[in-house]
């Protein structure tokens, strides 16, 4: 798939990123991993992403993230795989190699290790992972890694595989400048922590679609949402958020890092075996996994 087939293909539908299992241990499990993947593979998603944020990226190796991006596009047939890519420029540009041997259909390139560079060391750092890769990437606006508008005219100028711009700050104004500044050049998608909770926001400042991490174990909900949104049925996205997304975010609020933890929660819940979350991150209580429990079979016989 080409950088352009890539950027089409993102801006079509709903996006997502499968959790990586473990087993007991730690290690990784990829036979669970590649059932779960293989699932979610048969809704209509227009690409998974593996080894993402939702995926604990930032505790896995270099080698790992080529494991699972291996096990994720042999599980995924038509599916396309983005692979997540990251740390610091020489890290990350590891990683991209290690990610387009496993075959990988494009990259996220989420912020970098520590420390806030200006713009110009950050410029360096994106245009230096995408002059390694032959693959199409797109960068994730968030924490400590922000670009602004003239930083990405440059990239998009001098970089033809830069196709896609994801924002995790929320800042509706910025936002709006690029997508108004860049146009058609990029796709652009949302990546805010349960981003349906803002995605009408930032669907007004022309970011069309975004990553789901509840496809992770009710993807036909999350579909729901996603077509009202874009179909303009405002009853059924309030209806929705009522329901479902708002209780399960006092769930995700209770502890740090439970954006994830929820998930793999939930994927459990759903019938697979994801294992715990790694270090730094803790699982919920059996007291959470209840709450979470009694939602999920809420939504599912409404």
């Amino acid at each position: 798939m080409t950088p352009e087939q890539l950027k089409t293909k993102i801006s079509s539908g709903l996006l997502s990123f499968p959790v990586t299992h473990f087993r007991e241990d730690g290690s990784l499990e990829l036979d669970s991993y590649q059932s779960h993947v293989e699932w979610l593979a048969r809704f209509d998603a227009a690409a998974l992403f593996a080894a993402g944020g939702t995926g604990e990226f930032f505790s896995m190796s270099p080698a790992e993230v080529g494991s699972v991006v291996k096990a994720a596009k042999e599980a995924a047939g038509d599916v396309p795989i983005i692979s997540g890519c990251g740390y610091g420029t020489e890290l990350a540009k590891d990683i991209a190699a290690r990610a387009e041997k496993a075959g990988a259909d494009g990259l996220l390139l989420l912020p970098n290790y520590l420390i806030t560079g200006p713009q110009e060391g950050l410029y360096r750092h994106v245009k230096a992972v995408c002059a390694s890769t032959g693959l199409g990437v797109m960068v994730y606006n968030r924490d400590n890694s922000v670009l602004g508008v003239e930083t990405l005219k440059r990239l998009v100028d001098e970089c033809p595989n830069l196709i896609g711009f994801k924002d995790g700050t929320g800042k509706v104004d910025l936002v709006r400048e690029i997508t108004a500044t860049l146009g058609d050049r990029l796709c652009y998608v949302g990546g805010m922590p349960t981003h349906e909770l803002y995605a009408e926001a930032l669907y007004g400042a022309g970011v069309t679609t975004y990553s789901s991490a509840v496809f992770n174990f009710v993807p036909d909900l999350a579909l729901r949402f996603f077509n009202a949104l874009r179909g303009g049925d405002r009853k059924t996205v309030q209806t929705i958020l009522e329901d479902f997304f708002f209780p399960f975010a006092k769930i995700r609020d209770r502890q740090a890092g439970y954006a994830v933890s929820a998930i793999k929660a939930g994927v459990g819940i759903a019938g697979f075996k994801p294992g715990p979350v790694r270090p730094p991150l803790t699982d919920l209580s059996e007291e959470e996994v209840e709450m979470l429990r009694t939602l999920v079979e809420k939504v599912s016989v409404s």
